[in-house]
């Protein structure tokens, strides 16, 4: 196995259970000390237990490798960076943190009560916005560190009953594109993975028969190698599911160029709308600069006519 983490620290949230328990299982296995962190709460984040981040840490003692549970609420800054100081602490450092945590409470938009909408926006995007906050201080001063966000198919393409954890998983999406500007000078890696698995929560959304083709395990090798020396990109977008693996970009089209000078009513865009949707030639941009850029370029070189 040439990608180790001999001498890596690594913190993995909602690790109890599902892909977090199999991403820190598979870290500590090639050599990774882990904190595992996990408030052992249902799927809808209420209640709460120590023995599934216990368990997982047991499993991993008994394996030969090192390990510190961890039972702190990633929704508040405060639970947060206890997590970070505990791994500090115990282990010296932290080298890669996996925000797995996550929760559901699925209604339909119009039945939703809007306690429910704050509380898994709160988990996901503020969860993943806290624990950040808290290890990157630590990443920047020794100008190293792999972060791996979660996402979802439903945020970067929708589902319905899902408008909270859409919301949410497309706001780590643009958490991570510009914090990438930021931490790329200081070897602070940050990419995302949208994983399909049949885990606890997957088990809300997929029928019984799908499950069997979505083991979580065949998601942690993309994992592993966002975390790893291995990786040499950041920003980037991946999906994982059965085996499959693939690549998402948000891209821009051409769109269509009225002629300078000439002013623009509403039925000109209703004309030249099959245009301006027309997504052939479409291409993506590394930050908000490089579009702003490209788009005032072609506004001083307008086409001829």
């Amino acid at each position: 196995m040439t990608i180790q983490f001999d001498g890596k620290v690594a913190v993995v949230t909602g690790a109890g259970g599902g892909l977090g328990r199999s991403y820190a299982l598979a870290l500590a296995a090639r050599g990774a000390k882990v904190l595992v962190n996990d408030p052992g709460g249902r799927m809808d984040g209420t209640g709460g237990s120590d023995q599934p981040a216990t368990l997982v840490c047991e499993e991993i003692r008994n394996q030969g490798g090192e390990a510190l549970e961890n039972f702190e609420d990633i929704s508040s800054p405060e639970g947060a960076g206890r997590i970070v100081g505990e791994a500090v602490d115990r282990f010296g450092t932290v080298d890669i943190l996996i925000n797995n945590a996550g929760i559901l409470r699925d209604k339909t938009f119009a039945k939703m009560d809007p306690a429910d909408f704050r509380k898994v926006v709160e988990v996901h995007l503020f969860g993943t916005v806290n624990m950040t906050r808290a290890v990157y201080p630590v990443m920047q001063q020794k100008g190293y560190g792999r972060i791996v966000f979660v996402t979802s198919s439903a945020g970067l393409f929708g589902n319905f009953g899902q408008t909270n954890y859409s919301a949410a998983k497309l706001g780590i999406v643009g958490f991570m594109n510009a914090l990438k500007l930021e931490a790329g000078k200081f070897n602070i890696h940050t990419n995302a993975v949208a994983p399909i698995a049949a885990t606890r929560m997957g088990e809300q959304v997929f029928p019984p028969d799908i499950l069997p083709l979505l083991d979580p395990v065949q998601v942690v090798p993309l994992v592993l190698y966002l975390a790893s020396d291995a990786c040499s990109f950041t920003g980037k977008i991946l999906t994982a599911a059965g085996g499959r693996f693939g690549a998402v970009q948000v891209v821009e089209g051409p769109g269509h160029r009225f002629p300078a000078g000439r002013p623009i009513a509403p039925e000109d865009i209703e004309k030249n709308i099959d245009a301006i949707l027309d997504m052939k030639g479409a291409k993506p941009y590394g930050s908000a600069m490089e579009e702003v850029l490209d788009i005032l370029t072609a506004l001083q070189n307008p086409p001829e006519g």
